[in-house]
């Protein structure tokens, strides 16, 4: 162990107590970015966040507003002849319902055997606040950093980042860096050390379904008017085949192939389908056929429902025609597909597969472009060495199903290399009840970040 690795290890030990309640105190401020209700919230945390950050003896430190939420925004610029890396991520959260699964009340934080838990203790509050304990570290037992950082933390990445490029490109000068770093991932089964290469792309989508003024006694009613339910529930049906692949014409044309090594780099991965599906709580894992789990999910698109409404949904009985019924539908994207491409195509399905009787509207709410970056990167080669270092084991390499759309923008915006360095558990419950971070993969993030700054202002990337 360097003399630089103990003092940090030695003051960070010194520092616990400390550390664990600042990051209750941010897990407290209910930042749901996407209920309006809670805008003063994100505010109150992205000040949070930026008082922590000056506190540390980071520079420039700021708020930078948006057209929604804002961006912080603070760096440390003094490492001669040494790397830049623009570390990204976001302080908002997901919603909280159900809320009568949470054992306890989602910002009021719980540690119980080795574990936090509250609405972003994950995802991704804990990664944030590890980030900023990493560089606290190296500037009060060395007094700098071996690397230039910028810190970008968003303020809408659970909210789509409908925002987030228009900031990139205003902000363009100030984000000039050599590499990109995201710890908005996780670690894989059984808690493995891991390294994300790949995410999949986004396309959320809204249809409407409109018949009658109003809703309508069925009695009266029925067998008289297309029912927008049954409607929709008829273009539901049409979008995926029985076997799991979707249904739409032209969907998998721009979907890059898997290669025989890629197949084989899946293939090595120790996955167990059995362990998952009970852990999920379902009788068997099901997905497109010819491919395995880790495949399906990380590298094969998928077209998903995600919301359903219509009609009465209160105890006992009403006897109507709705008069319209919704649903939220999801695409998730592969290389080399096209958002606005696959919007359109499901578009055309829904509005091909509309009956008559009703008025169907599609329309897009969000999307995100696919990212991958290679194995044998030196950023990536770096950051691996850094986990085995603190880890004990050598990180494994996944492409995840999730979708983060700064990690497509920082190449196609700012044409950075991205490495995902993310350090939550796989079973972390993010976007349900009873989110929780282990304090193991916590305390080893802070150690694993210092260590992987240590090893890029080296220059071993």
């Amino acid at each position: 162990m360097s003399d630089v690795v103990a003092a940090i290890e030695s003051y960070l030990e010194s520092t616990a107590e400390e550390r664990l309640d600042q990051y209750q105190a941010f897990l407290r401020i209910p930042s749901i970015s996407a209920l309006s209700e809670h805008a003063t919230d994100v505010t109150q945390a992205a000040t949070f966040l930026a008082e922590a950050m000056s506190a540390i003896g980071l520079e420039n430190v700021e708020v930078s507003p948006t057209d929604g939420h804002p961006v912080v925004y603070g760096d440390w610029l003094h490492a001669n002849d040494a790397p830049t890396v623009l570390v990204y991520g976001h302080y908002d959260v997901q919603p909280v319902d159900p809320l009568d699964l949470w054992v306890r009340p989602p910002f009021e934080p719980r540690i119980e055997d080795g574990c936090i838990y509250a609405r972003g203790a994950a995802d991704d509050k804990g990664q944030v606040h590890l980030h900023l304990w990493a560089a606290r570290a190296w500037l009060e037992t060395q007094g700098r950093l071996p690397v230039n950082i910028r810190y970008v933390f968003e303020g809408e990445e659970e909210s789509g980042s409908v925002n987030f490029d228009a900031w990139l490109e205003r902000n363009r000068r100030r984000l000039t860096a050599d590499l990109a770093v995201i710890s908005d991932s996780g670690f894989f089964q059984d808690n493995h050390p891991a390294i994300t290469i790949g995410l999949r792309g986004l396309m959320y989508a809204q249809i409407d379904v409109t018949g009658p003024s109003q809703d309508l006694h069925s009695g009266t009613y029925g067998g008289l008017v297309q029912n927008p339910a049954n409607a929709l529930a008829r273009i539901l049906t049409g979008l995926r085949q029985p076997d799991g692949r979707v249904a739409v014409p032209g969907f998998y044309d721009e979907v890059r192939g898997l290669s025989p090594a890629e197949r084989a780099e899946f293939a090595r991965l120790d996955f167990d389908d059995a362990k998952l599906a009970a852990d999920i709580g379902v009788p068997e894992l099901f997905g497109e056929p010819g491919f395995g789990s880790l495949e399906r999910r990380g590298a094969r698109p998928t077209l998903d429902v995600n919301g359903l409404w219509s009609g009465f949904q209160g105890e006992g009985s009403k006897t109507i025609i709705p008069a319209h019924a919704h649903a939220k539908v999801s695409c998730r994207l592969v290389p080399d597909m096209d958002p606005a491409r696959t919007f359109q195509l499901v578009r055309d399905r829904v509005l091909a597969d509309a009956p008559p009787g009703v008025e169907v509207d599609v329309w897009l709410i969000n999307d995100g472009m696919w990212s991958l970056t290679g194995i044998d990167h030196p950023a990536t080669r770096a950051a691996a060495q850094a986990l085995e270092a603190v880890f004990g084991e050598s990180p494994v390499y996944l492409r995840e199903g999730g979708s983060i759309p700064a990690a497509a923008s920082f190449g196609s915006v700012l044409g950075l290399p991205v490495v995902l360095l993310g350090f939550t558990p796989p079973d972390d419950h993010a976007h349900s009840p009873n989110e929780f971070m282990r304090l193991d993969n916590y305390e080893g993030g802070i150690r694993t970040v210092a260590r992987y700054w240590e090893i890029l202002g080296a220059g071993l990337g």
